[in-house]
């Protein structure tokens, strides 16, 4: 008995069957695509937020490089990029000007408003704007555009390097006065 059932598993494993059987190419099933999987907005929003973070890594390699050149003294940030960075409209400009006008002494809030009448601004508006410009001007150079002595706005020393000085503020410091 036991011959028997070792000669029938012989016979078994001779035969060069499939064990499954082939299924027409029109028949076989294609992998679904992750736009079928998770549905094509949800897949685009993904796709979206790993170019965008991609590009937020290059342009802090670009930051990177720039603050080294700038270091190493091969860079210097012109007006234009300034502008480009920490200004958005021209309200901004005109208070970076104002600002610069008034020297090594700084401004008021309150004055660099009613110098710009023509765009109703209110004293809090020119502190959050320059505030702003601050900030965008910070994560992009690594660089403060004004800084608060006070009441007062002043530009830093890298703001005067970059808009050049008024004359106002090298005679205060040739002088040895403070105001």
């Amino acid at each position: 008995m036991e011959q028997n059932s070792s000669i029938e598993q012989f016979k078994q494993e001779l035969i060069e069957e499939p064990v499954q059987t082939e299924m027409a190419p029109e028949k076989q099933k294609t992998k679904q695509t992750q736009k079928e999987k998770r549905g094509g907005q949800k897949w685009n929003q993904q796709l979206l937020k790993r170019v965008l973070n991609k590009i937020d890594k290059i342009e802090a390699t670009q930051r990177v490089i720039l603050n080294g050149l700038k270091g190493a003294g091969y860079f210097c940030f012109g007006v234009s990029l300034i502008d480009k960075y920490a200004c958005v409209d021209e309200v901004d400009c005109e208070i970076i000007d104002c600002v610069r006008a008034a020297g090594s002494a700084g401004v008021f809030p309150k004055d660099v408003a009613a110098s710009l009448l023509k765009y109703k601004l209110e004293y809090y508006n020119v502190s959050r704007r320059i505030v702003r410009m601050n900030r965008s001007l910070k994560k992009e150079t690594g660089e403060l555009l004004f800084e608060k002595r006070g009441h007062r706005w002043v530009l830093t020393r890298f703001g005067f390097d970059v808009y050049g000085s008024t004359g106002f503020e090298d005679t205060s410091i040739e002088n040895g006065n403070q105001l």
